[in-house]
């Protein structure tokens, strides 16, 4: 009862309670980021494939500019990442937005990651049950390791998620994140700006 109605019903009261309480910091951060990314916006979208593997739109506040080089080709994303932009992902700050993802029912608080689109080919068909759930803003890869650990073992924490799905487990997995979050533990892999990307091997 609690996967397939009590779970959505929670996240969308706690996504508009949230965007209540919050939505001044969002304001602030927006300002910010607009003179930090230098013009570029203080917001970007991403397509990702939510449950069943449907493609939604994530929001994210954006924390890079859109520099490029003499050829016209964006810079790597350490030279692009602003100082703003580095304490907003510190902070986990540059997930707010997507509370607006959960009100509209792509996302839940806690699932799996949304990855991206081109990866979908890419996965084994057990890797794949990822999708039978709504990916989330934390999950249970997310508190094992986040960025810090391989492509693999997160997607076998994914799969452990999705067959063992209850309301203390969600429960269990938001004290954490915020644990995780106070500690600034995983954000990235270590010696990158961000994630590399998946190959279905790593």
């Amino acid at each position: 009862m609690y996967k397939h109605f009590f779970k959505r019903v929670l996240s969308f009261l706690g996504a508009f309670l949230g965007l209540l309480l919050l939505g001044w910091l969002i304001l602030i951060v927006m300002v910010f980021l607009h003179f930090a990314n230098k013009g570029a916006g203080a917001f970007f979208t991403q397509e990702r494939p939510g449950k069943d593997a449907k493609i939604y739109k994530v929001i994210k506040f954006k924390t890079m500019t859109d520099e490029r080089d003499a050829e016209g080709n964006l810079l790597p994303d350490a030279q692009r990442l602003t100082r703003v932009g580095k304490v907003v992902r510190s902070l986990s700050i540059d997930e707010l937005p997507q509370l607006i993802n959960i009100l509209k029912g792509d996302m839940a608080f806690i699932g799996p990651r949304p990855w991206k689109v081109e990866y979908l080919p890419l996965y084994s068909p057990e890797q794949m049950r990822r999708h039978e759930v709504r990916p989330g803003i934390s999950g249970w890869a997310q508190v094992h390791g986040r960025n810090a650990i391989s492509f693999t073992k997160r997607l076998e924490y994914d799969i452990y998620y999705v067959d063992h799905l209850t309301f203390w487990l969600d429960v269990k997995i938001f004290c954490m994140t915020i644990l995780k979050v106070f500690k600034r533990e995983g954000i990235s892999e270590e010696g990158q700006a961000t994630t590399e990307p998946f190959n279905g091997y790593n």
